[in-house]
């Protein structure tokens, strides 16, 4: 099932010319009423008539998140505030949290969007989606819970935490679609397994997961766990929330919608636009947003970009899911390393659970990796020669997948912290 036909399976001259449309129309409300765009634009001689082909959008300038936070609260805004009908925002962890404002013609395309997505892992009017992520500043469980409504399902929206309701929720009301980030997934996952609740009696439809970093190898635990499906979700609070990108049946990669987001991918360092294929920093301008139009964000996470016709159909571009960002890569002894190739290793060992955490110390004048690592009950009451084994296995298994040698910690059973929200992978404790 297709939720937008006519939007998701144009062909490729009928895209471009909706894209060159609504970019010239989205270059000229960005300049008209947004000082921050008309002062750039400015600077650099831009004009919205210079935009005379897609092409073009590489003359126009880049917005990050510090440019954001410099117009905090208002001054993104391109329409007057008593248009603006709702606002979210970041976490604001780094400073000054970046806002996004919403008119009712902006929840109408997020509802839009995510309905598509919805559609593509097999949603109908007659699901019943339980909506782990959170209700509040954050964009978290807005979008999923709109375009739910759009279509007609029916949404619990129960928010993050109450492990022990969800799971009465799960029951009681025949959830058929769950929502969570991967890491609450499986922490919830846990709780129903330690209290002899047998999942596949649940009859779980579909799962929605996204939000945080995750691994191929933690999808199919999720799988294992849930007897479901799992389909990636992407967004961010800028652009619009979740919703930029959606997996469908195929699940080898998001579909974005094209007609509402335009994607790039750059070098971070040159800022060249790479060509499909190549991996690279996400950059996307919205196309159709009234609230706070963005043009060329980058959004610092990792991918590339697959056009063709997939094989449910659809049209539309697609990116790989998030392999790290340009932010959250460690520098260890010179080598790049992100927290997800550490994750892979770990979800190759049958022995372990699948919570860790990454210390990065720099106790004289190397850095120093430990990872703790939860051993599974079985292990845990093994004799001290398989434990050793165990860790030397792990250890061997993130030397092959990042290069270097790290310390692997085995720890008890569930002490390591969880989270209901977005898990807290690495500690740095560097002075860097």
């Amino acid at each position: 099932m297709i939720w937008n036909e006519k939007a998701e399976c144009m062909s490729e001259n009928d895209k471009e010319a909706l894209q060159l449309e609504r970019l010239q129309m989205a270059v000229k409300r960005a300049y008209e009423s947004v000082p921050y765009y008309k002062k750039r634009f400015d600077e650099l001689g831009i004009k919205p008539e210079d935009i005379k082909t897609l092409k073009d959008i590489e003359k126009l300038p880049f917005t990050t998140k510090d440019d954001l936070r410099d117009a905090y609260p208002f001054g993104m805004f391109a329409v007057p505030r008593k248009e603006i009908v709702e606002v979210h925002t970041s976490s604001g962890t780094t400073g000054k949290p970046t806002v996004s404002g919403y008119t009712r013609g902006d929840l109408e395309i997020w509802a839009e969007v995510m309905a598509r997505g919805l559609c593509m892992f097999g949603v109908t009017e007659d699901d019943i989606i339980q909506n782990t992520h959170g209700y509040g500043l954050f964009t978290g469980g807005f979008g999923v819970h709109y375009g739910a409504q759009k279509m007609g399902a029916t949404v619990i929206p129960i928010s993050t935490g109450q492990t022990k309701r969800q799971i009465e929720i799960m029951q009681d009301f025949g959830t058929s679609v769950m929502i969570f980030t991967p890491s609450y997934g499986l922490y919830l996952a846990e709780e129903i397994e330690e209290e002899g609740i047998d999942t596949k009696r649940m009859g779980l439809k579909a799962i929605g997961f996204g939000a945080e970093m995750w691994t191929e190898e933690m999808r199919q635990e999720i799988q294992k766990r849930f007897n479901a499906p799992a389909y990636n979700i992407y967004g961010l609070t800028e652009v619009i929330g979740p919703g930029v990108g959606l997996e469908c049946s195929e699940r080898d990669g998001l579909h974005i919608s094209e007609d509402h987001f335009y994607p790039e991918i750059i070098d971070s360092q040159t800022h060249e636009v790479l060509p499909d294929g190549k991996r690279g920093e996400l950059v996307l301008t919205t196309l159709t947003r009234e609230g706070t139009p963005l043009i060329r964000f980058r959004t610092k996470d990792v991918t590339k970009l697959t056009r063709g016709k997939c094989g449910c159909g659809r049209t539309l571009v697609k990116m790989d899911r998030i392999t790290g960002r340009t932010d959250d890569m460690m520098k260890i002894r010179g080598v790049s390393v992100f927290p997800s190739q550490i994750e892979k290793a770990l979800l190759r060992i049958d022995e372990v659970e699948p919570h860790y955490q990454i210390i990065v110390t720099r106790p004289h004048l190397m850095d120093e990796v430990e990872v703790q690592v939860e051993a599974s009950e079985g292990l845990f009451s093994d004799e001290i020669k398989e434990l050793v084994g165990i860790r030397e296995k792990i250890e061997d298994y993130i030397h092959s997948e990042i290069g270097l040698r790290v310390k692997v910690t085995l720890v008890e059973p569930k002490t390591l912290p969880r989270s209901e929200g977005k898990a807290v992978r690495v500690i740095d404790k560097r002075e860097l």
